[in-house]
């Protein structure tokens, strides 16, 4: 990235990003992916933006504690997006080894053009040069991957699986994770033609140096979609749904749908987001399946219809997808988490109403939190006499033995180089059967 126009308007962009993500609380690859001036940029310019503030918000502990050693003191609310130019810096400076002059001069420039940042252009210039000179000395003796976990959080990981397993879910944050894709069919073939790697769980696992998604072949005809290996699993939990009707609650963005469309189910979606739906419509027609779409309630849509089988991928607090969104533990809170666990014991049991006797319920959720998936599975046996756990097995959907979890539940957690290996989500399903 050369010190150009198109340089300043990049780290422009990625500050501009940055600030929407924190303040505005919304995803990293929403605010990324879909502002149309950056996807004005060119593919490198927009790589280069994406990896300031994935960096940002991957090291924003750290990157925090570094600053409070050359600030003199916080900069006040009128300072603009002073701060948020020092955090791009700082992501730049210590861990993307770039130019130290590059970074100084535009990070004073974005300053100076802005009406209330430029009143500390002085102060961004003074820290940022002393960050050059001075930031990995400072950053090796407070930095850490457990400085960019929240201490509530921190302490909820340690209590749920041990010291060794949070500091592996803390580290497994500041990486890029792997793509993962689900193959419509032939899976060996296509994992093949990707330069994949098939996983026991039948996920392809994507080099990591892969083209662009819209470039690889088999997208334009729908050959697959992409989903994380974790996510792929409850659907495969529901076993062999051909010629079984199946209802996938909160379904969008639908990748459970596609996979049960494939396996031959007649699949009713609903989810409440008529947008998220849109998307799932569209994938369907991309991959030449169908199934039936229905805007809604989770607890009302479908009427009192009774399914084969029913898959309720259960609003939470998305803690278990912390490589891919960093930002998540900056906007939760345990209060939150506690309100997540009455929504999903609600909808679960709303769901177990929905099931045929004889039938399946899995229930998942894509968070590392145990109210939100293993907390769960109790007090619904209680309140639902009529159904009994299904345990999940070691070795059923090519799952390893370490995921399976007492009484019989599957249980992922994130964890360090995920690039060609089996690491995944952090994902939750407990399976049970209508008596």
């Amino acid at each position: 990235m050369q010190d150009t126009q198109q340089g300043l308007d990049v780290r422009r962009l990625a500050v501009l990003c940055l600030t929407e993500i924190l303040e505005g609380q919304r995803l990293s690859d929403e605010v990324i992916e879909r502002r149309p001036d950056v996807a004005a940029l060119a593919p490198r310019d927009r790589a280069f933006l994406r990896a300031i503030v994935m960096a940002a918000l991957r090291h924003a502990g750290e990157i925090d504690a570094v600053l409070a050693e050359f600030l003199a003191k916080p900069l006040p609310r009128k300072a603009g997006p002073a701060r948020q130019i020092l955090e791009t810096a700082a992501a730049q400076l210590l861990f993307m080894e770039v130019a130290p002059h590059a970074v100084v001069d535009l990070s004073v420039r974005l300053a100076k053009a802005d009406a209330n940042a430029t009143h500390f252009s002085g102060v961004i210039n003074g820290v940022l040069r002393n960050m050059a000179r001075r930031g990995h000395e400072v950053l090796a003796r407070v930095g850490g991957a457990r400085r960019n976990v929240p201490d509530w959080c921190w302490q909820r990981w340690v209590s749920a699986y041990g010291d060794a397993d949070a500091a592996s879910i803390a580290e497994s944050r500041l990486e890029e994770p792997a793509l993962d894709l689900t193959p419509r069919a032939d899976a060996a073939l296509w994992a093949e033609r990707l330069g994949g790697v098939l996983l026991p769980t039948g996920s392809i696992r994507l080099p990591m140096n892969h083209s662009a998604i819209e470039e690889l072949p088999g997208y334009s005809e729908g050959a697959w979609w992409v989903q994380d290996a974790a996510a792929a699993i409850p659907a495969r939990l529901l076993g062999d749904v051909k010629n079984m009707s199946v209802l996938d609650l909160c379904a969008a963005p639908g990748g459970k749908t596609l996979q049960l469309a494939a396996a031959g189910a007649r699949v009713t979606a609903v989810d409440q987001s008529a947008a998220r739906l849109k998307r799932l419509s569209e994938n369907l027609v991309r991959s030449g399946l169908s199934a039936e779409i229905l805007v809604g309630d989770a607890e009302q849509a479908a009427g009192d219809r009774l399914f084969d089988a029913v898959l309720l991928d259960a609003p939470c607090s998305a803690t278990g997808t912390i490589r891919r969104h960093p930002e998540l533990l900056m906007a939760k809170s345990e209060k939150q988490i506690r309100e997540m666990a009455r929504i999903q014991a609600r909808l679960l049991s709303a769901a177990a109403r929905r099931v045929k006797p004889g039938g399946l319920l899995v229930y998942c959720t894509c968070s590392l939190e145990p109210e939100e998936g293993e907390d769960q599975v109790s007090p619904f046996l209680a309140g639902h006499a009529v159904y009994a756990l299904s345990p999940v097995v070691a070795g059923e959907a090519g799952l390893p033995p370490a995921s399976v979890r007492p009484p019989g539940v599957f249980r992922s957690l994130p964890a360090v180089g995920g690039g060609r290996t089996a690491s995944m989500d952090g994902f939750f399903a407990a399976r049970f059967r209508c008596l």
